[in-house]
């Protein structure tokens, strides 16, 4: 089925005022009164132009905070109201919806819990139809692209127009410096699927650990994300979910003083013509890998082959460890990672095994015609 035109507005066109990039903050959750007025007023005149604050908390221990609940959204306003910021909130179910909007919140997002099940995206959408709002959508937590531009789908469809993805990485069994891995490829696949859908990245997420959020944070800016989602609180040592990723607003200002936003074209004409031609010599050198990588699928065939006539099994595990024990010997040598060494040869290795499949389940035909 082909995939209905997602449409989306930027984020200067949402009416709230927004700028490149789009600097959202607050806590992880609104916890009383007193604590988001404090936030707020810290957050005032600085770079922050949305705030957040969660509101439910969908969180995996039923013994957990999961949130202050409805009365917290009227905190939430206000708080944005006297410190002149528009204000965020989570929506996971219909009736949140039907809150924040009574409210008067300005912009809901969606979150990664959410966005994994369908059905909740749907009901979120149905009650959103004929409300002008924007709605920010996180990855699901696993990762998968289809579902994640599937949530964005349904809203679009419901009429929503200012329309945003949030990344805040995926989760993972390997063990990893990030909570969740931010796996760079898959949001900026979305983007070029849909280039004009604003990409917000949540380094706090990605992280779980306050040191990181720099870097993360400018890795997202240098890959020309459209904004930055992270976690403020006043003593996030205290808080009451997620206080390892949640930053003071001392620390929060400081990162974001630091922070270089780069441009994604320039109009220096010698630079131009610098960079065409490193373009050049790229395409030239991506021709040849193809041309190689062909080479050598045509060798594998040809192993499949060997192995068909001789009875051999397809996989051979002690030389399939071998060429990554060799070629991760011979990637340290030429400036390459063993993370991309693996996945470039498991990669490899995959499509050699369907090569051999195709030759080892391929009947010979006998020629009778003599």
């Amino acid at each position: 089925m082909k995939r209905a035109e997602i449409k989306s507005l930027s984020l200067e066109e949402w009416n709230l005022g927004f700028s490149h990039p789009l600097i959202i903050a607050g806590p992880c959750g609104v916890e009383s009164e007193d604590q988001i007025h404090k936030v707020a007023h810290e957050l005032k005149g600085s770079k922050v132009q949305l705030m957040r604050g969660g509101i439910w908390k969908p969180r995996t221990r039923p013994d957990s905070f999961q949130g202050i609940g409805k009365d917290g959204l009227r905190w939430l306003k206000e708080a944005g109201f006297e410190n002149n910021l528009p204000v965020t909130v989570e929506v996971a179910h219909p009736r949140h919806v039907e809150e924040a909007v009574a409210t008067g919140i300005d912009v809901l997002w969606i979150g990664a819990r959410t966005t994994v099940n369908p059905f909740l995206v749907q009901e979120i959408a149905d009650a959103l139809k004929g409300i002008d709002i924007p709605v920010m959508v996180k990855n699901p937590i696993n990762p998968d692209l289809e579902l994640w531009i599937g949530a964005l789908e349904r809203l679009s469809r419901a009429g929503i127009t200012k329309l945003a993805a949030i990344h805040r990485g995926f989760s993972s069994s390997e063990k990893s410096r990030y909570r969740n891995v931010p796996q760079w490829q898959i949001p900026i696949e979305l983007k070029r699927r849909l280039p004009a859908m604003p990409l917000i990245c949540d380094p706090s997420h990605i992280s779980g650990n306050r040191n990181l959020i720099s870097s993360i944070s400018q890795t997202a800016l240098d890959l020309n994300y459209d904004g930055l989602m992270i976690e403020v609180h006043t003593d996030p040592d205290h808080a009451l979910s997620d206080r390892e990723q949640q930053l003071t607003p001392e620390a929060f200002l400081k990162i974001l003083e630091e922070l270089i936003v780069r441009q994604p074209l320039v109009d220096d004409v010698i630079f131009l013509s610098l960079l065409e031609e490193l373009h050049d010599r790229i395409d030239k050198i991506d021709e040849e890998i193809l041309v190689l990588m062909a080479e050598r699928m045509r060798v594998a065939r040809e192993i499949g082959q060997y192995k068909k006539e001789n009875n051999m099994t397809i996989l051979q595990v002690e030389r399939w460890t071998e060429i990554l024990r060799t070629r991760l010997q011979s990637g340290l040598t030429k400036e390459l990672s063993n993370e991309f060494i693996v996945r470039l040869y498991e990669l490899i290795h995959q499509e050699s095994i369907e090569h051999q499949t195709q030759v080892m389940n391929t009947t010979e035909s006998t020629d009778h015609s003599q």
